[in-house]
C-alpha cells in the first residue's frame, strides 16, 4: 500500500477511481479568465477520472484570501470526500502578493488538517499572466487528480 515514488498513477489505478466521490471545489473570481480556466480543466479531469457531474460541487469566492472560509465552511457539511481550492495570484508591484499567496496557502492546509478533508491547493502564484496562462489547464488537472486520490488514499488508510 505505501512504496517509494510511484510516479503518477495510472487512471485505472484504483486510487484514481472517483465513481463513488463528492469533490466540491471553491474558486476565486479574482482574475477569472485563469481560474476559469483552472475550473473546466478541474472539472473535465474529475469527470474523466469517474466522478459523475452531479458529484461536483462548485463555490465562487471574491478573491484567494476567501477560499479558506468557504472550503471551511464546505468541509463542516461532512458531505465531501475531497475539496479544491482554485485561484490565482499575480505578482504586482507590492508585498500585497506575498500576503495573498502565504495567508491563502496556510488557510488551505489549516482547514484540510483541521477538518481532516484533502484539499487540492491549485492557487496558482505567477510572476506575471503569461505564466499564469501557461499554467492553468495542467494545474486544473493536477488538482483533479490529487483530489481523486487523496479521498481514495484516506478511505484505504
Amino acid at each position: 500500500m505505501f512504496g517509494a515514488d510511484q510516479g503518477e498513477l495510472d487512471a485505472n489505478t484504483p486510487r484514481m477511481n472517483g465513481k463513488k466521490l463528492t469533490i466540491g471545489i471553491v474558486q476565486a473570481r479574482f482574475n477569472a479568465p485563469i481560474t476559469n480556466a483552472l475550473a473546466q480543466a478541474c472539472k473535465q479531469e474529475l469527470i474523466a477520472l469517474g466522478v459523475q457531474e452531479k458529484n461536483i460541487d462548485l463555490v465562487l469566492v471574491p478573491g484567494a484570501l476567501e477560499v479558506p472560509m468557504a472550503l471551511q465552511a464546505m468541509a463542516a457539511k461532512l458531505k465531501y470526500d475531497a475539496l479544491v481550492a482554485l485561484g490565482c495570484i499575480i505578482r504586482g508591484e507590492t508585498y500585497h502578493f506575498e500576503l495573498v499567496a502565504n495567508e491563502s496557502g496556510a488557510g488551505v492546509s489549516r482547514v484540510s488538517l483541521d477538518a481532516q478533508v484533502p484539499i487540492a491547493n491549485a492557487i496558482i502564484t505567477t510572476e506575471n499572466m503569461e505564466q499564469a496562462i501557461a499554467r492553468q489547464t495542467d494545474k486544473g488537472r493536477d488538482a483533479a487528480r490529487v483530489a481523486v486520490e487523496m479521498a481514495n488514499l484516506l478511505e484505504e488508510i
